[in-house]
């Protein structure tokens, strides 16, 4: 095994909320620590198996969705917050446009998930929204800041089977 992958693991499980950039580390008094590196190499067979089936594209976000439009299709889009800084990544207005017209004119389903912004609000307000109160934690703020996600769905009926209840994968 290369040095790369445990590294990289490493620095992964380690860092809050996944950051590849800015990096800090949580602690708890109540559990164990995150990292055992005498079963690194059960923690890496763990995420091969899980991702064996799974195909990495290295592709900008909207020729994904072309590639694999079908009808029976479903897109989770998690892009950065609208006016949130440190993603590291471009994505200005105009991206969130592009995805826009892609919910209204994919094949398949696409659920996205973004934070409570009136901008935001205002150019997916022809979606149907769930909207979910929680507690942002992520970043070493000493207390919880309470916040708004939008999750929008592209078809009608969209979160009229999931409001108010935990929904599974499987």
């Amino acid at each position: 095994m290369s040095n790369v992958r445990p590294v990289f693991l490493y620095l992964q499980k380690l860092a809050f909320g996944g950051k590849v950039d800015g990096q800090t580390f949580g602690t708890s008094t109540t559990s164990r620590p995150r990292f055992n590196y005498m079963t690194i190499e059960d923690d890496l067979a763990d995420a091969h198996f899980r991702l064996s089936q799974t195909t990495i594209e290295h592709l900008p976000w909207d020729q994904v969705v072309a590639k694999y439009d079908r009808q029976h299709t479903l897109f989770y889009c998690d892009p950065p917050y609208w006016q949130v800084e440190g993603y590291g990544v471009e994505f200005d207005w105009k991206h969130y446009e592009r995805l826009l017209d892609l919910a209204r004119t994919i094949k398949g389903k696409m659920i996205i998930s973004i934070n409570g912004h009136p901008e935001i609000r205002e150019l997916f307000a022809d979606l149907p929204v769930v909207e979910v109160d929680y507690q942002y934690t992520v970043g070493g703020a000493d207390q919880p800041s309470d916040c708004v996600e939008l999750i929008y769905g592209s078809w009608g009926g969209f979160g009229t089977e999931i409001r108010g209840q935990q929904a599974g994968l499987f």
